[in-house]
Formats: structure tokens, sequence, C-alpha cells
């Protein structure tokens, strides 16, 4: 027989693999209900904290609720992280590795599981706060194909996020020191046009916030659903999220292997 013939079978094997421990990732997850509330719910509270105590001071040229939802989408994401990075830190130091191992589950698919269950989290909490963006008054006035652009943007960034939280879960020796890990993506989308846009902040901050990964793809999420020019905005948004996420594949592959030898 071919090996041509024969190739399906490990590719189905590897897909079986990695739903299932996504699917588990996500049992997990739905049992560290403090963290659940707190991915899901603050970045709500701090949307309604933003728009009703904050935004009648902050002049963007807009309705300050139609500024602020792609920078508090954003947020949402980066909190996610955390969880991620704690669950992936959890995995290593638990035991539970070596029984996968024992099952011949690979490290690709307990780490995409991790991935595959951070992303669903976030789609989730992402679709949360954009419905009660709605509802306090955001109305988008994009296109099909924009509403396209920005989801797949979103996703996009979903995923090189969780990715850099699986790395540096691998990094951590408890899933408390993972969740400090991740406390640099966290602050992120404080300092860029997030929340405010970046010609207001001092010009040491400006340098810097023109020049990270979170304000090219809020850029490109605000233009996107606000039917607004957005530039090269989501080009540096792809290539940001594409070089994330390779460097976290690369070393979540790394530091796996070196923390399971033996």
């Amino acid at each position: 027989m071919s090996s041509a013939t024969m190739s399906p079978a490990p590719v189905a094997s590897a897909a079986t693999q990695w739903l299932t421990m996504g699917g588990r990732s996500l049992r997990l997850g739905r049992r560290n209900v403090e963290a659940l509330i707190m991915s899901l719910v603050l970045p709500v509270m701090l949307m309604v904290v933003f728009v009703y105590l904050f935004g009648g001071a902050i002049d963007t040229g807009t309705a300050y609720v139609t500024y602020v939802v792609p920078g508090v989408m954003l947020l949402c994401v980066t909190f996610g992280s955390g969880m991620t990075a704690g669950s992936v830190a959890n995995d290593m130091t638990g035991g539970i590795i070596d029984r996968l191992r024992s099952l011949d589950v690979g490290g690709p698919a307990i780490l995409a599981g991790h991935v595959a269950a951070s992303i669903a989290r976030n789609v989730f909490s992402s679709a949360l706060v954009f419905g009660v963006a709605f509802a306090i008054g955001f109305r988008p006035h994009a296109s099909a194909l924009q509403w396209l652009g920005a989801a797949g943007i979103l996703v996009l960034t979903i995923t090189a996020v969780s990715w850099l939280a699986a790395a540096l879960g691998l990094l951590a020796s408890s899933s408390e020191a993972a969740a400090g890990y991740t406390f640099g993506i966290t602050f992120l989308p404080y300092a860029s046009s997030a929340f405010v846009p970046v010609d207001t902040m001092p010009t040491w901050l400006r340098g810097f916030a023109e020049n990270q990964p979170i304000t090219p793809i809020t850029e490109s999420l605000r233009g996107l659903l606000l039917d607004q020019p957005v530039g090269s905005a989501p080009w540096k948004a792809v290539a940001w999220c594409a070089a994330i996420m390779a460097v976290s594949v690369a070393a979540s592959a790394v530091l796996f292997r070196n923390k399971t030898r033996g």
C-alpha cells in the first residue's frame, strides 16, 4: 500500500487528538469558575466604566462607546491569556503530561487543545462584549466584506495571543507565576490607541504606542467596523500576529520538549 493511501489516517488521528484535548481544556476551564468569570465579566464592566464614567471627559471626536469597543474586545483577549497560561502551567506541573504521553497523545495536540479552548472562550467573550456594546449605543457601519475582515483579524489576534500565553505557561513554574508572566500582555491595550488617541500621549510613550501590535490591530477593527479608512493598519496587524504566532509556536515546541525530556 502506498504512503499516499496511508497518509489520511495520521492526519485524522492528529485532528481527533486536538479536538479531544480542546474539549478537555474547555471542561477544565469551566471548573475554574473565578478565572472564567474574570475573563468574561471584567471586560464588560470595564467597558461600562470607561463609557459612563470616563467617556465624557475623553475627546475622541465621536461618541466614546463607538471609539472604545475594539479596544475593550482586545482587552478581553489579553485578560484571557492569563487563564490559558495558567492551564498550561497546571498541566506541566500536575503530572498529567506523563499520563497523556502514555496514551500516545503528543505535545502538539496537548498545546493545541489549550489554544483551541482559549480561542473558543475568547470568541464567546468578544461576542458578549459586542452585544453589551450594541445595547449601550455602539452602531457599526461595516459591509459584509468589512465584517469578514474584522472577524478574521480578531480571530487571528486571539490565536496569536493564545499561543503566546501557552509559551509563557510552559516557562512558568506554577499557575500563579504564569498569570504574572502575562501581565505584560494585559498592559499592552492601555498603551495603545485602544482607549485614547495616540497623539494625546507624551512623546516618549507615543513612540511605543505607535509601534506595538495592539495599535494597528485596534485601528484595523475600528476602521473596518465603522467603515473608515484603515490604510496599512490591517497589513501591519496581520504581520504582527503572524510573527507572534510563529515565534510562540516555535518556542512552545522547544520548551515542551525540554520540560518533558527524560
